[in-house]
């Protein structure tokens, strides 16, 4: 909390005066902007379209739905069971959540390899019409948006970021 006021103190002073008129400050997403761009989105659906990738999600549905059925027959007919049914569906209820955890680390593997190609193909290129659009708009100081609280919409040069990253990566 006492960050935030020296934060706010020291932009009010630099916001003071003849500095108002001089200062522009702007806010940026970088990462939004890049996998908002047309490349990013490309390679994602290129991801769900590959069939290994798919055939990994049609399994965490598949396991997600018998777990869902396994529950709603638990629900209509545990209270007859006997131990060893009890035992039975307990196993097969453990069996399929180690599959589940299993089928969803693979998944979040996958998306996070692509994330992590998408940011080391992408960032240099952003960050360089970053500086131009920085350059361009006169910016005397930018924050990255998820350190603002409160920030106006025109002040945000994250669409104009992916924008421009358009531009470069086509």
């Amino acid at each position: 909390m006492r960050n935030i006021k020296i934060v706010v103190v020291f932009l009010g002073l630099l916001l003071t005066g003849s500095a108002l008129a001089e200062t522009k400050i702007a806010v940026v997403d970088i990462g939004k902007a890049i996998f908002a761009a047309e490349v990013a989105k490309a390679r994602s659906d290129q991801l769900k379209a590959n069939s290994e990738y798919a055939a990994l999600q049609a399994k965490y549905d598949s396991t997600t739905a018998d777990m869902q059925a396994l529950s709603k027959d638990a629900e209509a007919k545990s209270m007859t069971w006997s131990r060893e049914q009890l035992a039975e569906y307990q196993k097969k209820i453990e069996y399929l959540r180690a599959d589940l955890e299993l089928t969803a680390k693979k998944l979040e593997s996958e998306i996070k390899t692509l994330q992590n190609g998408i940011i080391q193909e992408l960032q240099p290129k952003a960050l360089e019409a970053l500086k131009e659009l920085v350059e361009e708009e006169k910016i005397s100081l930018l924050l990255r948006a998820d350190a603002v609280l409160v920030a106006e919409p025109g002040l945000n040069l994250t669409a104009k970021l992916t924008e421009r990253l358009n531009k470069k990566t086509k």
